[in-house]
């Protein structure tokens, strides 16, 4: 549902925006709503050969933890696949052959957000990271049964998040295992 007309921005920040509207309620009376827009993320699988690229990272407040690479669309006017190659070269150094979007998860309650999923397959290596001044990378190569056992770490549900849910199911569901599994290598 998109913001109602009345909605009306009340703080604008560097990832989160605030909308405030009023609204009526079933009985008459009327409260205050609000919704935050986060911008859009891109999160990145890649892979070479039978191995997936993960990122062993720190960032200012955090302790170590594992990731894919993944980003904010933050350049104006950036469609996802850009931003996905971005990400990735950024933190990597590596651009694909072929890369492609899985899926897309439209966040629609409070806060606001699409999320892309692509898969980046036969990553090579062509230049250096181009890391933020707030992140400590490290690139790290996993075959499919040590990424999965990634889900095992709490520390590193925050930082996979969206992708927790595939992974505990390729862990339970052998056939979404195999589907997964093709779906990163081929």
């Amino acid at each position: 549902m998109p913001l109602p007309k009345n909605a009306k921005q009340v703080f604008k920040g560097i990832i989160y925006d605030v909308y405030q509207w009023r609204q009526k309620m079933f009985d008459g009376s009327y409260q205050i709503f609000e919704r935050i827009q986060r911008p859009n993320t891109v999160i990145i699988i890649p892979s070479i050969k039978n191995k997936l690229v993960c990122l062993k990272q720190k960032q200012p407040g955090t302790n170590w933890f594992m990731s894919t690479p993944a980003g904010r669309m933050d350049v104006p006017g950036e469609k996802p696949k850009a931003a996905a190659l971005r990400e990735l070269l950024e933190e990597t150094g590596m651009a694909p052959k072929k890369i492609f979007l899985w899926k897309t998860i439209k966040h629609t309650g409070k806060i606001r957000q699409n999320v892309y999923f692509f898969i980046a397959r036969d990553c090579q290596k062509v230049t250096s990271q181009k890391l933020d001044p707030g992140e400590k990378i490290q690139v790290k190569m996993l075959s499919f049964k040590e990424f999965l056992k990634l889900s095992d770490d709490p520390k590193n549900h925050r930082w996979l998040g969206e992708s927790l849910i595939d992974m505990f199911k390729a862990r339970i569901n052998p056939k979404y295992k195999k589907y997964l599994k093709k779906v990163f290598f081929g």
